[in-house]
């Protein structure tokens, strides 16, 4: 096996990449910075006390088939993985994988999170395997519209097949070694759905907040961001979804009253929205602030939901009543302003359009085009707004975000209903039939909607779920916290349980097979 050394720690942001404005975005960024720093902090308390686990990582390389199901192609690309032995108790030892989901991969998701943890107490090799076309894993010109077609879920699940194999074979690995895998949010669901599809290579998968279930029009995600902003045990309240209600009334009647240049002075806009476009690409980046606070609530990044909710409730007399909820929006957006590096807002669409037709690689970090693909053929996963129970901007619409289907890739809108339907046939949506999957959801999390969250009996065996009430998007996959809620630790031990039991039932069962 060609290993090279590992040289830097930097976070794979675990959480998902969706179809957003700028602002979200950037709010993805920081709780990927946020987390770098304690990941640090983590492996030097463990160099403190005489451990060296870089030490034990290293980095590969596999040339995938570009396309699997075409034998007659023998074009590949160059894979990127990483191992950590620190743990492994060879010959008979399980193997915890961690699937990449829709970006890089990093030596951290070998060195920090739960499921590295879990590894240390069961004495298991530990690999991480970056997904196709994102990070490095893709050749020169793959992000080309005619070498994108290689880019989809089922091409991937095809990688870890191929990759088993060449582990397996690398490190002499037998039906002694269990696989469990693990992967939060899309990988989440690439998790269940490995072990859906390849139950003999993975003997149990944990999914956390994987949205299986693929969705053209997400209404859910918007709708379920505003209950969470009323949730008072995380600080919401009906006030607090009131006033957002207003605020974004009093913008949208703002801009339709041709008050625009007051509007781009207000919330620091890099153009006046004079366009509709450009006024739709306010809109969402306003409500990504509140879509970013609730998919990551109380990761310490810019704001919490009790945080959020006490600005847009708090009274003053220098506000005319009318404009108070549009002046506490402002008051948000100075506050995110206060925090980011960029001088401005930018809200050009056609910018935005530029971006996403942008074939280089940009050192092989980029994620939006490759992403926004995914959604076009496979997923929709589309934030709409036009449900009577958003409470953002009506301006959002279904057309608004899949216009850019046929403008990008050729892909026609009217086509999009069934690929979608594909998706959910192929891996059965919500209702996946998967055997020992693990699935995890928070209470807040609007993905939680396009998962598996109530326990439901399946050809003999219940439906394996935990739901965590009070927490956020991917909150269970990070290392222990002092701060971390009770409920989040309760999960945390409970996720513990069933992978144990999981090894010990394939001991038990290889057991079983050598004395028939």
């Amino acid at each position: 096996m060609l290993f090279s050394p590992t040289r830097c720690l930097i976070l794979l942001l675990l959480l998902n990449s969706i179809h957003a404005g700028r602002i979200l975005r950037k709010i993805k960024e920081r709780v990927r910075n946020l987390q770098l720093q304690k990941a640090k902090q983590h492996l030097l308390m463990q160099v403190a006390r005489g451990r060296q686990p870089l030490q034990h990582v290293r980095e590969g390389r596999i040339h995938q088939q570009l396309d699997h199901f075409n034998r007659l192609d023998v074009s590949t690309f160059p894979q990127r993985f990483f191992v950590n032995e620190a743990y492994w108790q060879p010959p008979d030892g399980p193997v915890f994988l961690f699937i990449g989901g829709e970006g890089p991969i990093f030596d951290f998701d070998v060195l920090a999170g739960h499921h590295v943890e879990m590894a240390e107490e069961h004495g298991a090799l530990l690999l991480a395997l970056e997904h196709r076309f994102y990070g490095d894993s893709i050749n020169p010109n793959g992000l080309k519209t005619e070498n994108l077609a290689d880019l989809s879920s089922q091409q991937a699940l095809a990688d870890l097949a191929v990759f088993h194999q060449y582990i397996s074979q690398s490190f002499n690995l037998s039906q002694r070694n269990t696989w469990i895998s693990f992967g939060g949010s899309y990988s989440g669901a690439l998790s269940a759905w490995f072990r859906g599809k390849f139950p003999h290579l993975v003997y149990g998968a944990v999914a956390s907040s994987a949205p299986v279930k693929a969705k053209l029009d997400f209404s859910a995600y918007s709708n379920t961001v505003g209950l969470s902003l009323m949730n008072a045990a995380v600080g919401g309240s009906e006030k607090c979804l009131a006033g957002v209600r207003k605020a974004f009334a009093a913008v949208e009647a703002a801009l339709m009253g041709g008050n625009t240049s007051q509007v781009a002075e207000d919330f620091g806009c890099c153009q006046i929205p004079k366009d509709l476009d450009d006024q739709i690409e306010l809109m969402q980046n306003l409500a990504d602030i509140f879509m970013g606070t609730v998919q990551y609530n109380e990761e310490g990044v810019l704001m919490s939901i009790n945080d959020i909710c006490a600005v847009m409730t708090n009274k003053s007399e220098a506000y005319v009543e009318e404009m108070e909820a549009y002046n506490r929006l402002v008051k948000l957006a100075q506050i995110y302003h206060s925090t980011s590096e960029e001088p401005c807002l930018d809200i050009s669409h056609e910018k935005t359009v530029k971006d996403l037709m942008d074939t280089s690689l940009h050192s092989g970090r980029r994620t939006e085009r490759q992403w926004t693909y995914q959604t076009c053929t496979e997923f929709g996963f589309y934030q709409t707004c036009e449900d009577t129970m958003c409470p953002f901007s009506g301006m959002v619409t279904l057309q608004v975000h899949t216009e850019v289907c046929p403008i990008l890739f050729g892909i026609s809108q009217h086509s999009l209903p069934g690929r979608i339907a594909f998706t959910n046939s192929y891996y059965g949506g919500d209702n996946p039939r998967t055997h020992r999957v693990l699935y995890i959801n928070g209470g807040i999390d609007p993905w939680k909607e396009l998962s598996v969250v109530q326990d439901r009996t399946e050809e003999g065996e219940e439906a394996q779920t935990i739901f965590i009430e009070d927490t956020a998007h991917c909150a269970d996959m990070m290392n222990r916290r002092v701060t971390d809620r009770c409920s989040l630790k309760k999960a945390r031990e409970e996720i513990e349980k069933h992978v144990a039991s999981w090894l010990k039932m394939a001991v038990q069962e290889k057991m079983e097979k050598r004395s028939v």
